[in-house]
């Protein structure tokens, strides 16, 4: 792949996206066009410290009002509660890069749909067939609160639904889970002003991304830029 923004080849480091690296050139080529940054600057402490320079006077970030912290707090009431746990148990089915994928799906589905039909095999099954080493305890994960685990498998664990198997394969970055519920303990609700800095901060930085891009697609509307398209990237600069 060729990347440039405006005639200067842009080098992307190994595991970065190309987005990234030509959206800080672009910012580099602003810092240096307003005199933020001498033109033959190599210095990358120095091309930061431009870059942040150059962010902080022309995108503009309006602090989060009282009224928007609140009603934030209000619609996201669950994302303040604390000490919620659950005691759950989970089947296994892993995948890795030589598994057929399909056919592990097929076979979770099945085991599911027989447990659904008789739960009281589930110790028997995990036992069995889970890749997992909780299989040898019947599964058991034990009591699990917010953060213990991997967002895809927590969001399934403290969804609002009945104790009991959960109808649907749950799917992670470590394959395919049947999982039981067994006791939801809810947690208390945190009040507003014990969180108001963290609301405010959240408001903040989401106001702050999209400042970003936007300003980002400006400049590239504006240029020359060759080998990505930074208008249509989601999100050019947070990574």
């Amino acid at each position: 792949m060729i990347l440039s923004v405006n005639g200067i080849a842009v080098a992307v480091e190994a595991g970065h996206p190309p987005e990234l690296a030509a959206a800080r050139e672009l910012l580099r080529q602003r810092a240096v066009a307003i005199g933020l940054l001498a033109p033959a600057a190599e210095d990358e402490a120095a091309v930061d410290a431009a870059i942040e320079a150059l962010l902080e006077r022309e995108v503009a970030t309006p602090i989060p009002t009282e009224d928007e912290c609140r009603r934030y707090y209000e619609q996201n009431r669950q994302e303040f509660e604390s000490g919620d746990l659950v005691n759950a148990r989970h089947i296994l089915f892993q995948v890795t890069p030589q598994v057929n994928v399909p056919h592990m799906r097929a076979r979770a589905e099945r085991t599911l749909n027989e447990l659904l039909a008789e739960p009281d095999r589930f110790a028997a099954l995990a036992a069995e067939l889970s890749n997992c080493p909780s299989g040898q305890q019947g599964g058991n994960l034990g009591q699990i609160g917010r953060g213990d685990t991997v967002p895809e498998f927590e969001q399934a664990l403290f969804k609002l639904a009945p104790p009991g198997i959960l109808r649907e394969l749950v799917k992670t970055r470590y394959g395919f889970h049947i999982v039981a519920i067994d006791r939801r303990i809810p947690g208390k609700l945190v009040p507003f002003e014990t969180v108001r800095e963290r609301v405010a901060e959240r408001l903040a930085a989401a106001v702050e991304e999209k400042a970003l891009r936007q300003y980002v697609s400006v400049l590239a509307g504006q240029a020359e830029v060759e080998g990505v398209d930074l208008a249509a990237s989601a999100s050019p600069l947070v990574q």
